[in-house]
């Protein structure tokens, strides 16, 4: 790592995650209802908005915008024509988002907006935002002069409406998905732009099956609070998921969101109470599974009986499971991971995983 760089360049952590949705309105009653998020804020016509409208949902750690548009031709509707529901923005938590736009914009990130500051009575935003892969952008966010519950501009938001939560606490990993030979030059983006690492990598012959292969590199922050990795298709029989996902996503972008849990079997399971789909693990992954991770805290049965993945490294355990996309195109969807001492990626449940995968291929037709 280039040391000089990630210290002009210090993140705090993930500040929230925005999407932009068909119906932000409806897909903010989705993330309640299924993943037990809540009703934080609010902006749209009645803020002084005209084009857009979103709505701020929480769950601990983690921040949810849903947006959408209000009129055919804004930015949010022309991004929801060519992509579908999904990620647009990372938002990343700064102390000074004046000086981590210009570190980056010096180092070559492109410019999405030059910093503003925002203001209200509860005090002062300062926010700044840099391009990154596809139509994906980071926004800093420098929120140390602010005691809102969100931005300046957004109203409360607070309905009747509240299920409870189900055990989320913070953003682990976001993965995003590339082009043919798009890997190295995203990876050096943020190695030289914003001065992450490269935690770990790995190869078509570790993510493949008999059909399909994909390589994959993982960036992360000095403080490993900000862990990206990034994907791109390898060579294979038949058509990768990440090829997938670039035909209906109609490009690069954020491919899944992990979310961690303190307690992987209570969540799973209220997630499927809830309407979650997830993918399918055979019965076969668990014969002589405790050979391969050795002893766990868990009951093995309760875990085969939700489907949970398994996966051990030098520091400890894994547990991990993945939703079905959870929107229209076969693209974004979610992970759900709980880790005991863990700081690996789950390498040895990548062939279960993907074969779960392609049998979700096989039945859209598009292996």
């Amino acid at each position: 790592m280039d040391n000089n760089i990630s210290k002009c360049l210090p993140i705090n952590g993930t500040d929230y995650v925005e999407f932009y949705v068909g119906n932000a309105k409806q897909a903010a009653h989705y993330y309640q209802s299924a993943f037990g998020f809540q009703p934080v804020a609010y902006a749209g016509l009645e803020t002084g908005l005209t084009d857009r409208v979103s709505y701020v949902l929480r769950q601990n750690k983690i921040t949810f915008v849903l947006t959408g548009t209000l009129t055919p031709d804004s930015e949010v509707a022309k991004h929801h024509i060519k992509h579908g529901d999904g990620v647009k923005v990372i938002a990343l938590w700064v102390d000074d988002a004046q000086k981590a736009f210009e570190e980056t914009t010096a180092r070559g990130a492109d410019v999405d907006f030059e910093p503003k500051s925002y203001s209200d009575e509860d005090g002062e935003v300062v926010l700044a935002s840099i391009k990154t892969y596809g139509d994906t952008v980071h926004t800093f966010v420098e929120r140390k002069n602010y005691n809102g519950s969100f931005l300046p501009g957004f109203m409360e938001w607070n309905p009747n409406y509240r299920p409870t939560e189900t055990g989320l606490t913070y953003v682990d990993h976001i993965v995003g998905n590339v082009g043919w030979d798009e890997m190295n030059n995203t990876v050096d983006y943020y190695k030289d732009v914003m001065g992450f690492e490269q935690l770990i990598s790995f190869d078509d012959k570790d993510i493949s099956t008999e059909f399909t292969a994909l390589r994959s590199k993982v960036m992360a922050n000095d403080n490993m609070r900000i862990k990206f990795p990034i994907n791109e298709p390898a060579k294979g029989l038949k058509r990768s998921q990440v090829e997938e996902y670039l035909d209906f996503y109609v490009g690069a972008g954020p491919q899944h969101v992990a979310l961690t849990t303190d307690d992987i079997v209570s969540t799973i399971a209220s997630l499927r109470e809830r309407g979650v789909d997830f993918l399918h693990v055979p019965d076969e992954y668990y014969e002589n599974i405790s050979d391969r991770v050795g002893n766990i805290d868990e009951d093995l049965k309760i875990l085969k009986k939700h489907n949970i993945l398994i996966d051990r490294d030098d520091k400890g355990y894994l547990l991990q499971l993945f939703s079905k996309p959870v929107e229209d195109r076969p693209t974004f969807f979610f992970e759900i991971i709980q880790r005991k001492d863990a700081i690996s990626f789950g390498k040895g449940n990548f062939q279960a995983l993907f074969e779960s995968i392609e049998l979700e291929q096989h039945s859209r037709g598009t292996l």
